[in-house]
C-alpha cells in the first residue's frame, strides 16, 4: 500500500541555507513551468482561487498546529472545514449555479434533505450556518445574498455542530464566499394556481459588495399574497351551514383558504476580517412586516317560530368574521472572533422584538331576531340586516429574545493519533412574552432567564497515519455535556457520546448517544388565547365534520421533555462512481413529557382529555381547545437512506478553454486556472496594463532570480535533494511562517507546485515527489531562460506559433466550456416504529397502525427525489416527493369509519436560463439575466382520503387539503 506524504519534521531540520535556496527556487520556478506528464494535461475544475492554501482566520477546524502530524493530501479552499466527519455534500461553483436558485436562503432549502437532520429533533432540523468556518449572529446576514457569492458549501453531519456550541440535533452548513464580489439585484416573480384563484407576487432589491476581507448588503423584499375563498375553489360547504332561503348569502364566498397576505422586509448587513489579526466581525439590522386578513364565514341564526318550525339562516354579508393579523419584528444580530493563542473565540448574539396584534370579529347577537320569529313579528324567511357590526377582541402578544453566546475552541492536549480539540461554550438567552386579550380582560406575563454552559471534547484514539493503527482505521470519540439554569424550570442537563469511524478514505461510520431536557417554549407556555369560529373539524366519534369554535394558545402547565436518543449513521463515497455518496441513518428516540400540539379528535384523545371538547345535548361537536398538551411518553424508530451524485456530462465545445473565467462569477475574463495548475496560468492584466508590465509574476525572470533558480535546481538534482525538497513540503503545507527566511517567498505559489505532484485522490506520495524530481531535473537547464522558453534563433521566445509564451494545458479550466453538470439525490424515510403513551392507564397508541394523532395519519414511507442538469447557460431541476398510505382509526363504538390516506406523489419542474450566457451576448443587458419558469405539483396530484364507504369527509375535500394543486409561475432576475 502507497502510504501518503506525512510530516515528520519540520523546518528546523533544515539549515537556513538550504531553505533560502529552496524559497529562491520556488519563487521562480512558476515563471519556468513545464508540462510534467501528460496526465496533467486534463482540464482541470477549480480556479486558483479556489485551491489557493491561504491562512485561515476562519473559526473552523482549518489549518494546523505546527505540534500535529499532517498529512498533505488535497488542495483546501480558504474558510474549508477540516473534522473528522465526512461531509455529507460538497459544492463547487458549478454545482451552484445547477441548482438554479436565486439566493443563498433557496438554496438552503433547496438542499434540505441533506441539510436537514434525520433526528427528527431540534428547531425542525434547521441546520446550522457558518460563514468561512465561522459562526454568525444570525442567518440574515446572508439568507439574500446572491448565490454566485458562493465559493463552495459543505454540509456535514449533527456532530459537527457540538464544534460550535450547538446542540446535535442540527447539521451543519458552511458557506465559503468569494474573496471578490458585487452585484446589484433586481428580481421579480409572479405566481399562482393554474387554476387562477389567486396570484402571488414577489419584488426584490438588493445590493452586495465583497472587497479586501470586508461584506456590505442592503436587501428589500415584498411579496402579496390575494385571497382565496372556497366559494373560489367550489368546496362544499358543512352540512348545516348553509341556508335554505335563497336571499341569504353563501357561506362559501366569506370563508377563506388562502389568506390575503402582505410581507415586507429590509435587511442591513456588515462584516470585516482584519487580515492582519485575524479579528472578524459581523452586524445585521432586520425589519419584517407582516399582516393577513382571513375570513370565518357569516354571522347565522337558526330561527324558530311558535309552531316548531326552524330554518338556518345566514346574513350580514357587508360585514362578515374576519381575523386580521399585523406582525412587526425588529431584529439585530453580531459576532466577533478573534485569536487568543492557539484558540478562538467566537462571540455572537441575536436579540429581537416582535409585536404582534390580531383582531377578532365579534358574533351579532342574535337573541332579537329569535325572540321575534318566536313572537311571529319575524318570518322564518324574513329579511335579515346585511351589516352586522358587533366590533372586534383584540389578542396583543409582545415577545423579546436576546441570546448571547461565547465559545472558544482549540487544541488542548496531543495524542499519538492527533490533537485533542476542545469547545467551551457560554451563553444566556433571555426571553419575555406580555400577551392581552380583551375578551378574558387577563393579561399575562411570562419570563424566561437562561444560563447555559457546555464543554465539547473530540480525541482521536487512533488515525490512519499511525502505521500500527493503519489497518484498524481512524477513531474519534466525541463527549459533550451542558447545563441550563432555567429561571422558570430549574437545572436542566444534557450529555453525549460519539464514535466516529473511518476505516477507509471513503468510508465514515458513527454511533452517538444523546440525553438531552428540553423545557417547552414560551410560546407553548403563553402564547395568547385566540378564539376562531365556524372552523370545520372531523369529528371521529360521529364521523362527521362539524362547524364548531376552535381554541388556540398557550398552555401554562405544560412538563420538562427528557430526550434520550441513538444515532448510527454510514456515508460511503461510493469508489465506481465518482461524486457519488450513499448514506444510510437508523435513529432510535425516546421521550417522556412530550410537548405536542393537540391531536387528531379520536376518541382515545377525546377520552385522556375530556375537559378539552364541548358537545351540546345532542352529542354535537360544538367548542374544542387545541391548545398544547403533554404525552406521558412517546418512542419512534426510523431509517434513512439517501443516495446523492454530482459530476459532469458531455464534452466541452472546441476552443472553450480560452473563454472567459471562473464560472458563476460575473464579470470573469480571462483564461481560468484549474486545480492542479492553479496560478501556473496567465493571470487576468488589470485594465489599462501593457502585457507583462507591473506584474512581477508575469515578468521575465532577472539575473538574480535565474541565478537564484539556478543554485536551487543544483541543490534539488543532488545527492539527498529529494529530502530537502520533502521537507519544504512538509513545512509549507503545515502552514509555518517562512516569511523571514527569503524575500518575496510565496507559500501559496509553492503549493500550486505542489498541487502538480498530487495524485487522483489530493495526496502528495514519496514516488510521485520522486517522479517531479527527475523529470525536473532531466529538463535541459537552457529551457530556463526568458519567460516562454529559450531565445529562438530569430530572438522570439519559443512556443506558440507567432512568437508568445507557450499556452500552458494546466491553465485552463472548466468555465463556459460546454459540458454539463448533472446533480441526484434521493432520499427515503421508514418509519420502523411511532408510538405514543398519553397517559398512564391509557392503552399505547400505535401510529403506524391507525391510532395516529395527526390530521392525515401516520405513513410508514416516505420519499424525497432532487435532480437536474445544467448546461450553456441553461437548466432544468426536477423534485419529487413521495408520501406513502396511512390510516386513522374510527369510533370504537362503531359511529365512524376509518379513514383511509391514499399515498401521493407529486413533481416540482424549474427551467432557468442565463440569456446572456445562451445567446452569446456577455454584455449588455442580457448578461446575467436570468429568466425561470416553474411549476410545483406537475400533474396537479392531491391526496384522496375515503371513509370504508369510499365516501370523502367534507373536512378532507381536495381543495381544503390542498388549495393550490399545480402551481405557476414566473421569475426575472438581472444582476448588475
Amino acid at each position: 500500500m502507497t502510504r501518503p506524504l506525512s510530516h515528520t519534521s519540520g523546518l528546523p531540520l533544515i539549515s537556513r541555507y538550504r531553505a533560502r535556496l529552496l524559497i529562491a527556487g520556488a519563487c521562480t520556478l512558476g515563471a519556468f513551468s513545464h508540462p510534467v506528464s501528460a496526465q496533467d494535461e486534463s482540464p482541470p475544475t477549480q480556479s486558483a482561487e479556489q485551491t489557493e492554501s491561504q491562512p485561515d482566520e476562519s473559526d473552523g477546524e482549518v489549518g494546523s498546529d505546527p505540534r500535529r502530524d499532517i498529512v498533505v493530501q488535497g488542495l483546501r479552499t480558504r474558510g474549508q472545514l477540516l473534522v473528522d466527519q465526512a461531509p455529507l455534500l460538497e459544492l463547487d461553483e458549478q454545482d451552484i449555479t445547477a441548482e438554479g436558485v436565486t439566493s443563498i436562503a433557496d438554496l438552503v432549502t433547496q438542499i434540505t434533505d441533506q441539510a436537514g437532520s434525520a433526528r427528527g429533533r431540534g428547531s425542525g432540523g434547521r441546520p446550522v450556518i457558518l460563514v468561512n468556518g465561522i459562526r454568525i449572529g444570525s442567518f440574515r446576514e446572508l439568507a439574500q445574498y446572491p448565490p454566485e457569492a458562493l465559493e463552495k458549501v459543505e454540509v456535514f453531519p449533527e456532530e459537527v455542530a457540538q464544534r460550535f456550541g450547538f446542540a446535535p440535533d442540527r447539521r451543519v452548513i458552511n458557506l465559503i464566499l468569494k474573496e471578490n464580489y458585487s452585484s446589484r439585484e433586481v428580481e421579480l416573480e409572479f405566481e399562482g394556481p393554474a387554476s387562477g384563484e389567486y396570484i402571488a407576487l414577489e419584488q426584490e432589491l438588493g445590493y452586495l459588495q465583497i472587497a479586501d476581507g470586508g461584506r456590505f448588503n442592503v436587501n428589500f423584499e415584498a411579496r402579496d399574497i390575494s385571497l382565496a375563498t372556497e366559494d373560489d375553489l367550489g368546496v362544499i360547504q358543512t352540512e348545516g351551514s348553509v341556508s335554505d332561503i335563497a336571499t341569504d348569502p353563501d357561506q362559501g364566498e366569506f370563508r377563506s383558504l388562502i389568506a390575503d397576505t402582505l410581507s415586507l422586509e429590509g435587511s442591513v448587513s456588515w462584516a470585516k476580517t482584519m487580515i492582519e489579526s485575524g479579528t472578524s466581525l459581523g452586524a445585521n439590522l432586520n425589519y419584517a412586516r407582516n399582516q393577513s386578513r382571513s375570513l370565518s364565514g357569516l354571522n347565522s341564526v337558526t330561527l324558530t317560530d311558535a309552531s316548531g318550525n326552524s330554518e338556518f339562516r345566514t346574513f350580514g354579508e357587508n360585514d362578515p368574521l374576519e381575523r386580521r393579523t399585523s406582525t412587526d419584528t425588529y431584529s439585530i444580530a453580531g459576532s466577533l472572533t478573534r485569536s487568543l493563542g492557539i484558540f478562538r473565540l467566537t462571540t455572537t448574539v441575536d436579540a429581537s422584538l416582535t409585536d404582534s396584534e390580531t383582531e377578532i370579529d365579534n358574533r351579532f347577537d342574535t337573541q332579537e331576531f329569535e325572540d321575534a320569529a318566536l313572537a311571529g313579528t319575524l318570518a322564518l324567511d324574513g329579511p335579515l340586516p346585511q351589516d352586522a357590526d358587533a366590533g372586534f377582541a383584540v389578542a396583543s402578544t409582545r415577545s423579546w429574545s436576546a441570546a448571547p453566546k461565547a465559545t472558544v475552541r482549540g487544541p488542548i492536549a496531543v495524542l499519538p493519533a492527533g490533537d485533542v480539540n476542545a469547545t467551551i461554550d457560554l451563553g444566556y438567552g433571555w426571553n419575555r412574552i406580555e400577551s392581552a386579550d380583551t375578551r378574558s380582560l387577563q393579561d399575562t406575563q411570562l419570563t424566561r432567564g437562561d444560563m447555559e454552559a457546555g464543554l465539547n471534547l473530540v480525541l482521536p484514539l487512533t488515525s490512519r497515519r499511525e502505521q500500527v493503527a493503519d489497518a484498524l482505521g481512524s477513531f474519534t470519540l466525541n463527549l459533550q455535556a451542558g447545563i441550563n439554569e432555567l429561571s422558570d424550570f430549574g437545572t436542566l442537563t444534557d450529555w453525549s457520546v460519539g464514535l466516529n469511524w473511518a476505516p477507509f478514505d471513503n468510508l465514515d461510520l458513527s454511533a452517538t448517544y444523546i440525553r438531552r431536557e428540553v423545557a417547552p417554549s414560551l410560546s407553548n407556555l403563553g402564547s395568547p388565547e385566540t378564539v376562531t369560529f365556524n372552523s370545520p373539524v372531523f369529528d371521529f366519534t360521529t364521523g362527521e365534520t362539524v362547524l364548531a369554535t376552535v381554541i388556540s394558545g398557550g398552555n401554562p402547565d405544560l412538563l420538562a421533555e427528557t430526550q434520550a436518543d441513538w444515532k448510527f449513521g454510514a456515508n460511503w463515497q461510493l469508489p465506481f462512481w465518482s461524486g457519488t455518496r450513499f448514506r444510510v441513518e437508523y435513529i432510535r428516540n425516546r421521550s417522556d413529557d412530550v410537548t405536542s400540539g393537540f391531536p387528531t379528535l379520536t376518541d382515545d384523545i377525546e377520552a385522556a382529555f375530556s375537559d378539552r371538547v364541548t358537545r351540546d345535548a345532542d352529542g354535537v361537536l360544538t367548542e374544542l381547545d387545541r391548545r398544547p398538551v403533554t404525552f406521558a411518553e412517546t418512542r419512534a424508530d426510523r431509517l434513512q437512506f439517501s443516495l446523492s451524485a454530482r459530476g459532469r456530462w458531455g464534452q466541452p465545445s472546441r476552443g472553450s478553454q480560452q473563454k472567459g473565467g471562473r464560472p458563476g462569477r460575473a464579470g470573469a475574463g480571462g483564461p481560468p486556472a484549474g486545480p492542479s495548475g492553479a496560478g501556473l496560468g496567465r493571470p487576468r492584466r488589470p485594465q489599462g496594463q501593457p502585457p507583462g508590465g507591473g506584474r512581477p509574476d508575469r515578468a521575465p525572470p532577472t539575473e538574480e532570480q535565474r541565478a537564484q533558480f539556478m543554485q536551487f535546481r543544483e541543490r534539488i538534482c543532488a545527492e539527498g535533494g529529494l529530502e530537502v525538497l520533502t521537507r519544504l513540503a512538509t513545512a509549507v503545507e503545515n502552514g509555518q511562517d517562512l516569511s523571514g527566511v527569503a524575500p518575496g517567498f510565496d507559500p501559496q505559489r509553492f503549493e500550486r507546485i505542489l498541487s502538480r505532484v498530487r495524485d487522483e485522490n489530493g495526496e502528495i506520495t514519496p514516488e510521485r515527489l520522486a517522479q517531479f524530481r527527475e523529470r525536473f531535473c532531466s529538463v535541459d537547464p537552457s529551457m530556463f531562460g526568458a519567460r516562454g522558453g529559450p531565445p529562438s534563433a530569430q530572438g522570439a521566445p519559443q512556443g506558440r506559433p507567432g512568437g508568445g509564451p507557450p499556452r500552458n494545458p494546466l491553465a485552463s479550466g472548466f468555465g463556459r466550456d460546454g459540458s454539463g453538470r448533472y446533480f441526484f439525490n434521493l432520499t427515503h424515510t421508514v418509519e420502523l416504529k411511532s408510538e405514543i403513551l398519553i397517559a398512564n392507564g391509557v392503552p399505547l397508541l400505535d401510529q403506524l397502525d391507525g391510532d395516529s394523532t395527526s390530521a392525515f395519519g401516520t405513513p410508514r414511507h416516505t420519499s424525497r427525489l432532487e435532480a437536474g442538469i445544467f448546461r450553456n447557460g441553461m437548466g432544468l431541476r426536477l423534485s419529487g416527493r413521495y408520501t406513502g398510505e396511512a390510516r386513522i382509526n374510527g369510533s370504537d363504538a362503531g359511529t365512524s369509519t376509518d379513514l383511509f390516506f391514499g399515498d401521493l406523489v407529486t413533481f416540482d419542474l424549474r427551467l432557468f436560463a442565463d440569456i446572456g450566457a445562451v445567446t452569446g451576448q456577455e454584455s449588455g443587458f442580457l448578461k446575467n439575466f436570468r429568466v425561470a419558469l416553474r411549476a410545483d405539483n406537475v400533474f396537479d396530484a392531491r391526496r384522496s382520503v375515503r371513509d370504508a364507504n369510499g365516501d370523502t369527509p367534507i373536512n378532507f375535500q381536495s381543495s381544503v387539503i390542498d388549495p393550490t394543486g399545480l402551481f405557476v409561475g414566473i421569475d426575472l432576475r438581472k444582476l448588475f
